[in-house]
């Protein structure tokens, strides 16, 4: 046989199946070729070559790639968590506290504050006769406020409207439709004040509110309803005495118009700022004289 000197076969059993080629020969199956051929089943593949079997290409759990960003994500959703448990506990404790403060300081507000007793004012004591129709002796078993009347007889004094009232019992005889009325004081033009009824019994005056109210009867000198300033002054002292008796606050010193809508009395309804000022006269009164009272006029 002629040998072939064309070709230097330096390669150990080169060909397609040569398992350690170091030449330049591609190889299908090739393991380890470390040139520039490629081979879809090299695993550890150097070169150049792209492999879809290997195991450290961009699908490798070791790559460098997005792994770590959910870590990061985690992280932040962690501090977020934190951050608002935070701020969420932050705003509870605030309002906490400021119920805390704000509560109790509207409490002690809403408590009731015993109105001060002032000194007696001087009283006559003059006692209706029991009658139907001025002095029933119904029991008065609680008083709330003060119910502020004017005569509505210009120039007439205490005794005479007093002595009205009285009179009401002999009037009525034969009569389909008799009158009903009284007070328990009525305070004449130069300050005197005549207790009519005791305060232990209802008057005819307020109507719905004969049962728990004292009515004062005022008298004035002309058609306006305007009291001199005797009335007005004897009307403070006594008002505010009463509402140091019975713990009668401000709300509680009221008109005859307040009760039934009457123009009564007509000059502290048609000017609701005077109106106003007595009844801050009363309180200042109050204020500057508050004593324990010694005797009940």
């Amino acid at each position: 046989m002629e040998k072939d000197n064309g070709t230097n076969h330096s390669g150990y059993r080169s060909g397609t199946r040569n398992r350690y080629n170091g030449g330049s020969g591609n190889s299908s199956r090739d393991r380890y070729n470390n040139g520039s051929g490629s081979s879809s089943h090299n695993r550890y593949n150097n070169g150049n070559g792209s492999s879809s079997r290997g195991s450290y290409n961009s699908r490798s759990r070791y790559s460098g790639g997005n792994r770590r960003r959910p870590r990061r994500r985690r992280r932040n959703n962690v501090f977020l968590f934190f951050v608002t448990g935070a701020v969420v506990l932050g705003v509870l404790t605030t309002v906490f506290l400021l119920l805390k403060i704000v509560l109790p300081a509207n409490e002690k507000k809403e408590q009731p504050v015993t109105v001060p007793k002032t000194a007696a004012v001087n009283v006559v004591k003059d006692y209706l006769t029991p009658n139907p129709y001025s002095r029933p002796q119904d029991p008065l078993t609680k008083i709330n406020g003060v119910v502020v009347h004017y005569t509505a007889n210009p120039g007439t004094d205490a005794e005479a409207n007093r002595n009205y009232f009285e009179g009401l019992a002999e009037a009525a005889a034969g009569k389909s439709n008799p009158t009903y009325a009284s007070s328990h004081y009525v305070i004449g033009l130069d300050g005197t004040i005549i207790q009519c009824i005791p305060l232990t019994e209802i008057s005819y005056a307020s109507n719905d509110r004969n049962d728990d109210t004292v009515s004062i009867e005022c008298c004035h000198p002309d058609s306006t309803g305007k009291f001199t300033p005797d009335t007005y002054q004897s009307l403070v002292k006594l008002v505010a005495w009463l509402c140091g008796e019975y713990n009668i606050h401000s709300d509680g010193i009221i008109r005859h118009y307040d009760v039934t809508g009457k123009m009564c009395p007509k000059y502290y309804v048609e000017h609701e700022d005077e109106w106003d000022s007595f009844k801050m006269d009363v309180e200042d009164y109050i204020d500057k004289n508050g004593t324990t009272a010694t005797q009940a006029p």
